[in-house]
């Protein structure tokens, strides 16, 4: 393969792939634990190893796998549990929509592999990549290299979890390290007052709602979020 000279080498595909990686590892502190999570708690709710894990190919996001499985341990109708998985993972179409102007002009084979592997933590690295304002074309390689860590990962994480089981202890809390890797996540990005009133207004929504039916409290949270901070960019 011909190799454009003019381009800054820590701008190749190899070297941007690379630097996806590792930009997205210190969170894969949190993800492993919760992926773990996942997989004892599918294992509990009833459902065969292989059906837990298809789910983590297949759907790919840990809060609407945990709500699946709570559900299907509840003997909830299949149409009810498709529909609560939708409604939590409405929040990747704000991310689609955030990333959408920076990917719209490769081909349609890098966008539905970029599509699949959107997730939270890819998005978070990703968006801020994005946004340095340099002029390289390759950066999607870089969206690839952090997709596909957590992806390897969750796969990885949610094998473990389905093989021991319920052997480990619950005092260990484990769940407690996906809060603390959204922490990770969210406060490098707040630089701005509009960015960081979207973040404390969410979160403070996201805390009165939590009780409300089907994880709406997750997504209205989100929009009460989205539209402080639009308010507060506004004004300024």
């Amino acid at each position: 393969m011909q190799v454009n000279k003019s381009l800054p080498a820590v701008n190749l595909p190899r070297n941007e792939f690379l630097s996806g990686v590792k930009a997205v590892l210190p969170l894969m502190i949190g993800v492993i634990p919760f992926g773990m999570i996942y997989g004892i708690l599918a294992i509990s709710a009833g459902l065969p190893p292989s059906t837990a894990q298809a789910m983590s190919a297949i759907i790919f996001a840990g809060s609407s796998q945990f709500i699946s499985a709570q559900l299907f341990a509840l003997n909830v109708p299949a149409i009810i549990n498709i529909l609560t998985v939708g409604v939590v993972n409405l929040r990747h179409g704000l991310y689609s929509a955030s990333i959408a102007p920076y990917v719209q002009k490769l081909p349609n084979h890098w966008k539905w592999v970029l599509a699949y592997l959107l997730t939270d933590e890819a998005y978070a690295v990703t968006i801020n990549h994005y946004q340095r304002g340099d002029n390289s074309r390759n950066k999607h390689w870089f969206y690839l290299g952090s997709g596909l860590t957590l992806w390897t990962t969750w796969q990885i994480s949610t094998a473990a979890g389905i093989f021991l089981g319920t052997s480990i202890p619950a005092s260990w809390s484990l769940d407690f390290t996906l809060a603390l890797t959204f922490i990770a996540i969210v406060v490098p990005a707040l630089k701005d007052r509009a960015s960081t009133g979207a973040a404390v207004s969410a979160g403070v929504a996201a805390v009165i709602l939590f009780n409300l039916p089907l994880k709406l409290g997750l997504l209205a949270a989100s929009l009460i979020g989205i539209m402080v901070g639009l308010a507060i960019e506004r004004r300024s």
